[in-house]
């Protein structure tokens, strides 16, 4: 089969199962809620449970108080992501804040919050050591 035939199947097909998937909400992302924040964040980190979870307003994305320091929970994609956070770099941004890591796994996230939680929640990541 020439190259090119075979490169417009290929392309085609990963584009029909991306369609499918979407189509049928397996793309959707879930809200977290302390519960489920609880149990992505236990899931990465079994040995350091949270004494405390704030939720954002829109429900993509919680910190951790921890007895050791702060963690984040964020959606991504279907699934979540936690890190430990440690001296992130925060700057303001237009949905809300950016938070830099010093971690090649997940070098930066954006997080959307509104105008009323960025003060509380830029608070709370000064003070992750």
């Amino acid at each position: 089969m020439p190259l090119h035939i075979l490169l417009i199947l290929v392309i085609g097909g990963i584009a029909v199962i991306a369609g499918l998937l979407h189509l049928l909400g397996l793309s959707r992302v879930t809200p977290l809620t302390r519960d489920s924040a609880r149990r992505a964040w236990l899931r990465a980190y079994p040995d350091d449970p949270p004494a405390d979870i704030l939720l954002s307003d829109d429900r993509r994305a919680a910190l951790i108080a921890l007895d050791r320091g702060t963690g984040l929970v964020w959606c991504f994609g279907a699934d979540t992501v936690a890190r430990v956070l440690t001296a992130p770099r925060v700057t303001p941004h237009r949905r809300g804040l950016s938070l830099r890591f010093a971690d090649d796994g997940a070098p930066r996230v954006t997080l959307t919050l509104g105008h009323d939680e960025r003060p509380v929640w830029a608070k709370r990541l000064e003070t992750a050591a």
